[in-house]
């Protein structure tokens, strides 16, 4: 199969000779000054780390305070990947959190391991294990029952510190005793004692932590957890396996948690109990809200908050009394002051300067430079020839069975290579129950699914995508707190990688694939002028564009369309007929649709289904004739 049809020639003006131009994953390009804005958040960070030990006398604050803030932010950093950016909510970090001050201690204290950052090490993999076992059990499940199940996972593990395991870990008395802090290279030792030297080698290891999460954060694999929050649905149908990145994010939060734990240990000289209680995840989610769920620098303000008030309020004696309520109340006054969290709704007021500042400064087209000038092609998927005859996509007896319900009764259909083939039938007839089996959003309860020849029935609907074959939906099933073309990137990054790579240290800043891909998807879908709008601020018509566009940025070359005009004003429903016109160039498709007049301009053949039955399958001008459709559906449609 041809798959240069779909070229999409993009020729703007050249951009400024001579500066270098690195596009980011918007398609946008930066030069010097861009790189700098890249870094700006770590150069802040650290920053804010070397002057904090001048400024926090001012408030009454020391090294004490400051590295417990530290400690948690660090903790914060895991959760905030895990719940701000994969919208995964755990009540069971302070599992992770225990395990890893736990072991460090452990180690440490009976002289297994003396080194210090081996023992951290060790630590944070025990705590990684953890979280694969746990992620394996709880992740099944979504919402409020998988936090739940995190919840009753760390209080198993909490019982069993206080019970089976207390001759190891202490029990109600933790782990003392635990050696000075030696920060040993092999070729260079130090000794860190407490106060300022302390705080320095925790800002040290906390700023490693933030780069790491903040580049995790922009790689590949952050931003398809971005895409898992927002639409689980969506990610899994445009090729992501969602529940390995859900695995993944997991155990990189125990990790973060580990690694936390075992600096309170070296932090306090003993590994506190507490650690592993309730509280413990409880503080987390709040001092990540206060701050700013998926800001990855809001876990650590939020820190600096709640522990600076949680110590300041005790000592003063009007209030001390009351400090839990006054805490309290103050938490419920900046979650509802600040919707976002403080640094998340500082972001959020910054990015709207951006955007605003862009779009005045952007050219009509919003084009990077490192797109001008050049013919972008939408790449498909490589699919095997097929032998003349043998169908592209064939269902064969299919029924799906709902107890007594049956919607639909052993329907079958046969597409040709390159075909455009209309899917009718009055409502209830079972066209998306139907659609839903091709696409392998739901298994047939009878009957089987062929793509290319080969078996698909059951093997889920990311796995069809990979295949080559993908689905639009009646419903729009969009990013909505996405732009345009990070929704469109989303369906390339199915593309590019597959169904799942961990390539958290990777980036997508400078991939010409993914640009590419992205910048011809949205030029074939006519959205292009709309790429940096985010997706719920567009028209009906162009959110139906933007569906579309989704579907064939997977590299789809079989594309399922369910009602792509459903809802469009006429104009909106000209432009679209041209784009399917348009879109069917070395691709097959198969459209449902209730507009009769553009499935009769489009389709090469029709097939209808009436009542989960298979009723009648030729060109449109035999559907027209044909006397049972007309009395089933068409309500009297004369011959043309």
């Amino acid at each position: 199969m041809s798959q240069t049809d779909n070229s999409v020639a993009i020729d703007r003006g050249a951009g400024a000779a001579g500066t270098p131009a690195e596009t980011t994953p918007s398609g946008r390009a930066y030069g010097a000054g861009g790189l700098r804005a890249r870094y700006a958040l770590e150069m802040f960070t650290a920053m804010v780390l070397c002057v904090a030990p001048f400024l926090a006398p001012l408030i009454g604050a020391g090294p004490d305070l400051l590295g417990r803030v530290l400690i948690w932010g660090l903790f914060g950093l895991g959760f905030d990947l895990l719940f701000g950016y994969a919208g995964l909510l755990s009540f069971g970090q302070a599992a992770f959190y225990g395990t890893g001050s736990f072991v460090t201690a452990y180690l440490l204290t009976t002289g297994i391991i003396s080194n210090m950052l081996l023992a951290l090490v060790v630590a944070m993999l025990i705590s990684s294990v953890l979280a694969v076992f746990i992620g394996y059990l709880t992740l099944r499940r979504s919402g409020i029952y998988f936090a739940m199940s995190t919840l009753a996972f760390a209080e198993m593990i909490y019982f069993l510190e206080f019970g089976p395991l207390r001759e190891w870990t202490g029990g109600e008395n933790g782990i003392p005793g635990i050696p000075e802090p030696v920060l040993d290279l092999g070729f260079w030792s130090y000794t860190i004692g407490p106060g300022w030297p302390m705080y320095v080698f925790l800002a040290v290891v906390f700023f490693l932590g933030f780069v790491l999460a903040r580049r995790i954060s922009l790689s590949p694999f952050g931003v398809i957890l971005t895409a898992i929050k927002g639409n689980p649905t969506r990610a899994m149908a445009v090729g992501h396996k969602i529940q390995r990145y859900k695995l993944a994010v997991f155990v990189v939060a125990a990790a973060y948690g580990g690694v936390a734990g075992g600096l309170l240990g070296l932090f306090q000289g003993y590994m506190p109990p507490d650690a592993f209680n309730l509280h413990t995840s409880a503080e987390l989610v709040i001092q990540t809200v206060m701050g700013g769920a998926g800001t990855l620098l809001g876990p650590l303000v939020g820190a600096m908050i709640w522990l600076y008030l949680f110590e300041v309020l005790q000592f003063v004696d009007a209030v001390g009394p009351y400090w839990r309520l006054i805490l309290g109340v103050i938490f419920v006054l900046l979650v509802t002051l600040f919707g976002r969290g403080l640094c998340g709704e500082f972001a959020a007021w910054r990015q709207k300067r951006l955007t605003r500042r862009m779009s005045l400064a952007d050219s009509p087209a919003g084009l990077s430079a490192a797109h001008q000038g050049r013919n972008l092609q939408l790449a498909m998927r490589p699919a095997v020839a097929l032998t003349p005859g043998i169908p592209v996509l064939e269902a064969k007896n299919i029924a799906k069975h709902y107890g007594g319900l049956k919607a639909v009764k052993d329907a079958s259909i046969s597409v040709q290579e390159g075909e455009l083939r209309g899917l009718i039938g009055p409502n209830g007839a079972g066209k998306s129950t139907f659609f839903r089996m091709l696409a392998g959003e739901i298994e047939p309860t009878s009957g089987e699914v062929l793509l290319r020849g080969q078996k698909i029935t059951g093997i889920g609907v990311t796995q069809v995508c990979q295949l080559g074959m993908s689905k639009s939906y009646q419903v729009n099933e969009l990013f909505d707190a996405l732009t345009v073309r990070q929704n469109i990137l989303m369906s390339v990054l199915g593309l590019s990688r597959g169904s799942f790579r961990f390539d958290a240290l990777s980036s997508v800043h400078g991939k010409g694939l993914y640009n590419d891909q992205v910048e011809a998807a949205l030029a074939l879908v006519e959205l292009t002028d709309k790429a940096d709008t985010p997706v719920h601020e567009l028209s009906y018509g162009e959110k139906r564009r933007v569906e579309i566009g989704l579907a064939l940025a997977t590299g789809a070359n079989v594309l399922l369309l369910d009602e792509p005009l459903a809802g469009m004003s006429p104009e909106e429903r000209v432009h679209a007929v041209a784009l399917l016109k348009s879109i069917r160039k070395g691709r097959t498709l198969l459209i449902v649709e209730h507009d009769m007049d553009a499935m009769f301009e489009l389709a090469d053949r029709i097939t209808v289904l009436y009542d989960g039955n298979y009723l009648a399958e030729g060109t449109p001008a035999e559907i027209k004739a044909n006397k049972a459709v007309q009395e089933a559906y068409l309500g009297g449609v004369e011959e043309s």
